[in-house]
């Protein structure tokens, strides 16, 4: 963006400031801007100037956003008399670091929030600011959970007397937080303190939650698939979820998860074979976030099978199609079609036929019997 467009008091704050210094701006950071005044008329002019989409986040705050060429950029009227107000007005003192767009002065950073980020340390900036805006409670925990930092004591003690008050945010916020913190790379801290603090008991599920010692045997991109849903549903309970509006997705996902776990626990390997069929067809795609709860030798079994894409059992398919059936056999259209179909697949996955030629030949087998029973 033109920095001619800018006001001349425009300042650079928050989350953008904080990764830079701390070397850890992804390509595409989300920017947030301050200035005196008029934010929704400059952001509007910008709009109109650039391009791109233009939305109201908050006209009684004057806070709007444009999105532009993949840039998220927030842009607000200032809290207070100057900048240095504004900061003060701020959640965590390394979030109240802000740089000047448009002049020489260098940082600006009158609560400490360098000292800090060199510290590694999380401290909010008073009590009040966290009572302002009862999301920030969380909103520090998803920090820890990114961020590699020791969450102060003061701030800890704040939080805690706190916890109320969180229900008075907005669920779908609550919820956006959580999910944020479940997929951090520290997200084992995070949730420690998150039960210390008591800070989500309303919507709590209280059921184990896998930690990063039982992905060893996980890839990279494994844990970042598995972790998010495996800590959600252990986290927050069916109840919770549609009290935070969830998807109804991502509710089913977290029952299913649940309920085979809670069905089978240990015995996995034991289900008779309709069961284990339901099992991979129910979470075929959510697989690595039951293996984390197995036992090290069972997870490297289901692992290296979940690995393999070709694999019959843990990626479930009809080995012909109904069409086929009914070319091939002159079978009619109709309810038995699904129910030789659901056959195959279940001896396909447990072995019993192997390739389309066998597969055919059992439904040659199956259909001649099935109709001589009709």
């Amino acid at each position: 963006m033109p920095l001619i467009l800018l006001p001349a008091e425009t300042a650079l704050v928050g989350g953008a400031v904080r990764d830079a210094l701390l070397h850890r701006l992804p390509a595409q950071q989300d920017l947030d801007l301050v200035v005196s005044s008029d934010a929704l008329g400059l952001t509007q002019r910008l709009h109109r100037e650039l391009g791109g989409s233009f939305v109201v986040l908050d006209e009684k705050r004057d806070i709007a956003r444009l999105v532009l060429r993949g840039w998220t950029i927030d842009i607000a009227r200032q809290e207070g008399n100057d900048l240095e107000d504004d900061l003060w007005r701020r959640d965590y003192r390394l979030n109240a670091i802000a740089l000047p767009l448009k002049t020489s002065r260098l940082l600006v950073d009158p609560t400490g929030g360098l000292e800090d980020l060199v510290e590694g340390r999380l401290r909010a900036v008073r009590e009040e600011n966290l009572k302002a805006d009862p999301l920030r409670l969380l909103r520090g925990l998803r920090l820890l959970a990114q961020i590699p930092l020791t969450l102060d004591a003061t701030t800890a003690h704040w939080i805690r007397n706190l916890r109320h008050r969180l229900k008075e945010a907005a669920p779908e916020r609550i919820l956006a937080e959580i999910e944020k913190l479940v997929a951090g790379p520290h997200a084992d801290v995070a949730l420690r303190h998150l039960t210390q603090l008591d800070l989500i008991s309303p919507w709590a599920a209280h059921q184990t939650i896998p930690s990063a010692n039982d992905a060893a045997l996980f890839t990279s991109a494994e844990r970042q698939e598995a972790f998010p849903l495996a800590r959600l549903s252990g986290l927050i309970s069916d109840e919770g979820l549609a009290q935070l509006r969830a998807s109804r997705a991502l509710q089913q996902r977290c029952r299913r998860l649940r309920y085979w776990l809670q069905t089978a626990g240990s015995k996995l390997e034991q289900l008779a074979e309709d069961d284990r069929l339901q099992l991979h067809l129910d979470l075929e795609a959510d697989l690595p976030a039951l293996i984390l709860h197995l036992n090290r030798p069972v997870q490297d079994t289901w692992l290296k099978r979940w690995r393999d894409s070709e694999d019959p059992l843990f990626h479930p398919r009809f080995p012909l199609s109904g069409s086929t059936l009914m070319q091939v056999l002159e079978m009619p259209a109709g309810p038995l079609i699904g129910d030789l179909l659901a056959h195959l697949r279940k001896d396909a996955a447990f072995g019993r036929i192997k390739g389309q030629d066998q597969a055919l030949r059992e439904a040659k087998r199956w259909w001649a019997q099935t109709r001589g029973a009709l």
